[in-house]
């Protein structure tokens, strides 16, 4: 039950970010719940362990990092094409 509780929070974590900067994540359901754990873990070093916790997640510091991780993904993907 608690995979299932991480998967949902990390979606939703990747979703409000895509919505956040105004981009579509690629990839659908599983592209939102990559963006959310890469997120989580990229908020978290840079930020550190900081405000509430749902899921095993720190909220702020995992949209936070999640909106950087899609910002760099974007700007990667605009330069190959």
């Amino acid at each position: 039950m608690h995979l299932l509780w991480v998967l949902i929070v990390g979606g939703l974590i990747g979703w409000l970010s895509g919505n956040l900067i105004g981009r579509d994540v690629p990839g659908g359901i599983v592209g939102n719940i990559a963006a959310g754990f890469v997120g989580s873990w990229l908020g978290t070093e840079l930020l550190g362990a900081r405000g509430p916790v749902v899921g095993g997640f720190y909220i702020v510091p995992a949209i936070i990092g999640s909106i950087l991780a899609l910002l760099i993904f974007f700007a990667i993907a605009r330069k190959q094409q």
